[in-house]
């Protein structure tokens, strides 16, 4: 079979790896891929905004399925115009893609159905917004309503910090995903990911993760897409999941076909775990990144066929098996990153650390130039590892990370904390 997959970043590169190595793939092209994703697929310079041209382009290959990868394509539409087209999709339409592309669609599906969430209003105007603050406890959360990148979320400890974060939604910050603003109530507890599967009808559960969003130690510095993530995580056990499964994940795919909505791919779920059990948080209709690096790493089932049975409606005869071993992923950024930083710079000593065992270095933002690879995003590789414990995963990562030669590159070096605490806890209660 002959695969398209639509992306760039360090989750394409994780997707395209396990692809590469199913029985089942002849060919793999990847748009528009990166210096890391050349390595197991063929790179196209081929425009995913424009879906006639991508439509054009899998019939000239035989392209048997198509993987979207990131979000915007799927807010726009490519699925629905793929699948028009006959060509086998894994990803939602435009309408179910809302769930990610519209918080205020996502609150509204909660309150409809059931959901857990934080309680919350929406606005389209400064003025109502600020007064509704004024009347609610902090810390109080702040988001944008549309996609903003990974920006556009403020938790504001104060009455100035949330008036200048709806200020800047409403100033035309984050574009068009600021014209209207959703204030949530702050929720306590630990924050956790899940995936699960749907093909539109049937629902699988994968696993779950937990990230590290802040930029520095100690979960300190401003929000990042992620600086590292690892799986399984220790808050969600067995009983947790089969809650957020039966409270949060079936209730949300079978109230979107109450309305009409099948939704055909992952379901990322947000979470706050407290004491009263899990709380959505906010959902992403694509695979996470950096979480998608870790699940690649501990998925054993083929991954091709079961993202071919999501678009072809076969799911229900799949279950997928993992490895029981953690795997940890550190993510290595461009100094200055969240904000201003440099492209170009080189970076050595990459074979080394992927040749390393239970090591893979998935690239987020790198570019060939000729046998040299440079850096050209933030966030720009992935250093990911599997080990028995915690720990072990640990060690291997930050091991790798040591054989890579990057003077202009950073990381932090604590990823995986709050699981390497619980670990020993569990280690000395035995």
């Amino acid at each position: 079979m002959n695969v398209l997959l639509i992306g760039s970043g360090g989750r394409e590169h994780a997707l395209a790896w396990a692809i590469s190595k199913s029985p089942e793939l002849t060919k793999l092209y990847c748009a528009l891929g990166n210096a890391g994703i050349e390595a197991c697929a063929e790179c196209v310079a081929l425009d995913v905004s424009d879906h006639p041209a991508v439509v054009q382009f899998c019939h000239d290959r035989s392209i048997g399925l198509v993987v979207v990868g990131p979000e915007l394509p799927l807010v726009a539409g490519l699925g629905d115009d793929l699948r028009e087209a006959g060509i086998l999709t894994f990803g939602p339409g435009k309408q179910a893609a809302q769930l990610e592309g519209s918080k205020s669609f996502t609150k509204e599906l909660c309150a409809e159905f059931g959901i857990p969430t934080a309680a919350y209003e929406r606005f389209d105007v400064l003025e109502p917004a600020l007064d509704y603050v004024l009347k609610q406890p902090l810390p109080i959360v702040v988001k944008a309503d549309g996609l903003a990148a990974g920006k556009g979320v403020t938790v504001a400890e104060t009455l100035e910090q949330a008036e200048v974060a709806l200020r800047d939604c409403f100033d035309g910050a984050f574009g068009s995903a600021g014209a209207s603003v959703v204030i949530e109530e702050f929720l306590q507890g630990e924050e956790a990911s899940f995936f699960a599967l749907s093909d539109g009808r049937s629902i699988i559960p994968m696993t779950g993760a937990q990230d590290h969003k802040r930029a520095y130690n100690g979960d300190e510095g401003p929000n990042t897409g992620g600086m590292g993530a690892y799986s399984p995580a220790p808050v969600l056990t067995s009983a947790m999941e089969a809650r957020v499964m039966n409270e949060i994940i079936l209730p949300t795919v079978a109230g979107l076909q109450a309305r009409g909505i099948p939704y055909q791919g992952v379901l990322y779920a947000g979470l706050m775990i407290g004491e009263n059990g899990p709380k959505l948080i906010e959902y992403n209709t694509r695979f996470g990144d950096p979480e998608c690096q870790v699940l690649m790493m501990r998925l054993k089932s083929d991954l091709l066929p079961v993202l071919l049975a999501v678009a072809d409606g076969s799911l229900g005869r799949f279950e997928l098996h993992w490895h029981s071993d953690v795997a940890m992923t550190v993510v290595m950024a461009a100094k200055g990153y969240p904000g201003a930083y440099e492209k170009g710079s080189e970076i050595r000593g990459l074979k080394g650390a992927d040749a390393m065992d239970g090591v893979a270095v998935f690239h987020a933002g790198t570019k060939a130039d000729g046998d040299r690879i440079l850096a050209n995003g933030g966030r720009v590789l992935n250093v990911t590892a599997r080990g028995r414990t915690v720990l072990e995963a640990r060690d291997r990562a930050y091991n790798a990370i040591q054989k890579i030669d990057w003077p202009e590159g950073f990381c932090r070096s604590d990823i995986g904390w709050r699981a390497i605490e619980q670990e020993d806890r569990n280690d000395g209660s035995a």
